[in-house]
């Protein structure tokens, strides 16, 4: 299975490659807490469906099932951080290869305020003969984000995370609707 290799990420708010390296952290406790991680609710899921909206005619699904950020940061360091988002992708009836792409975007905002960095990238995600179903958790690493003095805290930020929709996706997503499973109807008794 091919899965998203974290590259080196531009924006100066994700600023490095590789994970944190463990070896140079002291023992002293964060200044304050981390940033909010989480997914949006509208953006959490994907769903592909080829044709009316029946189970039958679904192609391919994506879920952000939980995301955890880590973060650290003394003194007048920035935040340092790394995300770690849990996935689950499906394959439906209607699927014509074992392989997608899923587009996924990372945010970094001011708390209910203006979004400072947005980075996006593809997820590629095969599923192996016989399965329909693959999750797994893919990190972020090296998100990081300036403070203008050591009084700043990690509150003062979210991460969102989430899929990059086509605006019927997001429509989609907004009106509540859920595929049902298409059953008989129950026989009534007698």
């Amino acid at each position: 299975m091919k899965r998203f290799a974290p590259a080196c990420l531009g924006l100066v708010l994700l600023a490095s490659c590789g994970t944190v390296d463990l070896s140079n952290l002291d023992d002293k406790p964060n200044v304050g807490p981390c940033p909010v991680s989480a997914s949006l609710y509208d953006a959490s899921r994907m769903v592909e469906i080829n044709g009316t909206e029946r189970h039958e005619n679904v192609t391919f699904t994506g879920a952000i099932e939980a995301v955890r950020g880590y973060c650290r940061y003394v003194g007048t360091n920035p935040i340092t951080m790394e995300v770690e988002i849990d996935f689950a992708f499906g394959k439906g009836p209607k699927a014509e290869t074992a392989t997608k792409s899923y587009p996924v975007f990372v945010t970094v905002t001011k708390r209910d305020k203006n979004i400072l960095a947005k980075e996006r990238f593809n997820i590629d995600v095969a599923w192996p003969a016989g399965k329909d179903v693959v999750r797994f958790t893919e990190t972020i690493p090296g998100i990081v984000i300036p403070r203008a003095n050591e009084t700043i805290s990690g509150s003062n930020f979210e991460i969102f995370v989430g899929f990059e929709l086509t605006p019927a996706q997001l429509a989609y997503n907004r009106s509540g609707t859920r595929f049902t499973i298409n059953v008989a109807p129950l026989a009534t008794p007698k």
